[in-house]
């Protein structure tokens, strides 16, 4: 039987956990035995638990845990034991004990799952580690292999990154049941917004071109979905400018299709982004998608095709893209289409995991 293992210690839920749960059940029923390490009670593991094959192994990573001889040693034992070939790391905390020990363990391919676009520190203990110990990086974007060679294109060579995109059940997703979050005002056009409520996905931005839209006499609302640690800022904001008639704090979605198909755009506000879960999710429901030229956006969304391409920040080509699908209902269906087409073809988990088994195994 082959075998494959996970190390993602995180205790919160993003991207690149989803990327970890569908690998799982995809490596599950194809008949692997999957190991995962990560940590007790976590959100991955309360979710990975509904999948009984997985042989689950319990570590408590610090950042200062590769320094440590006992973790060190003990990591290496349960490698050596368990006899997987590789094995997918995608937190620095974890690659730097993680890599170490594997390595030791002589497990062949030692891989690290990158999914943010942002340039890794040039430090000494990083070229070790990419040097000596990783065999491979598998990114989730065109422009997050870019971030890595741009700015350290001596940490590892460019035949040992893979461009391999995010996975998406679509099938799933699409016959999703929902229920609609909000039912619109014929006259409004109604814009949605989903992401943690961070700095990096620039919430403040949906704020600024509610206040444009209705200095242009454009009626509308604006649900956002999310929490996050600048909720309460975004609220004052809102009060601040008497916005609460057009700006609705949806926060936590469960199902993020009664956000979706409560509304006739998507607005996607982020300064980056390593694959954008969001922008897939929102084309599946076939919605146009205005979002800002950065990172690996333009590799998701055909500009003037299937939505807009526009400057980071620029309220004023926002809210003129907003005027043209206004009123233009039919170029709104037709731009929803042509993304979900393009993300059926490109993004869907069989074509994607199709892919990883094949880099990892053939």
């Amino acid at each position: 039987m082959k075998k494959i293992g996970f190390f993602n210690s995180i205790k919160t839920w993003g991207g690149g956990e989803k990327w970890y749960y569908d690998a799982t059940k995809y490596f599950l029923n194809k008949g692997f035995e999957v190991h995962f390490f990560l940590t007790k009670d976590s959100e991955l593991h309360n979710r990975l638990m509904q999948f009984e094959n997985v042989i689950f192994h319990f570590v408590k990573i610090s950042n200062l845990s590769f320094i440590n001889p006992f973790k060190q040693n003990k990591l290496n034992k349960i490698f050596a034991n368990i006899g997987i070939n590789h094995l997918i790391i995608n937190l620095s905390k974890d690659l730097k004990i993680a890599a170490y020990s594997a390595k030791k363990a002589n497990i062949n391919r030692i891989i690290y799952l990158r999914t943010i676009p942002i340039p890794i520190k040039n430090t000494f203990l990083n070229r070790y580690i990419f040097n000596n110990f990783l065999t491979d990086i598998i990114v989730n974007s065109k422009a997050t292999k870019e971030s890595i060679l741009n700015n350290n294109n001596k940490i590892i060579s460019e035949n040992k990154i893979k461009v391999i995109y995010n996975p998406i059940n679509c099938d799933e997703f699409i016959n999703r049941p929902f229920e609609l979050l909000y039912k619109k005002n014929p006259e409004e056009i109604v814009i949605g917004s989903l992401g943690r409520l961070t700095s990096e996905k620039n919430h403040k931005f949906l704020i600024y071109l509610s206040i444009a839209l209705n200095k242009n006499n454009i009626k509308h609302k604006i649900l956002i979905g999310g929490k996050g640690a600048l909720e309460n800022e975004l609220i004052s904001l809102i009060n601040e400018n008497s916005l609460n008639d057009n700006i609705i704090m949806a926060g936590f979605i469960d199902n993020v299709k009664d956000l979706l198909c409560s509304c006739d755009i998507f607005v996607l506000p982020s300064l980056f982004e390593g694959f954008g879960y969001a922008i897939v999710e929102a084309f599946l429901c076939e919605l146009p998608i205005i979002a800002f030229n950065t990172t690996s956006i333009p590799e998701i969304i055909q500009n003037n095709e299937s939505g807009y391409i526009i400057d980071i920040n620029s309220i004023e080509q926002a809210v003129e893209k907003i005027n043209i699908l206004q009123g233009n209902i039919s170029l709104r269906q037709e731009m929803g289409i042509i993304g979900k087409k393009f993300v059926i073809k490109n993004f869907s988990e069989n074509v994607i995991m199709n892919q990883l088994s094949i880099y990892l195994f053939s």
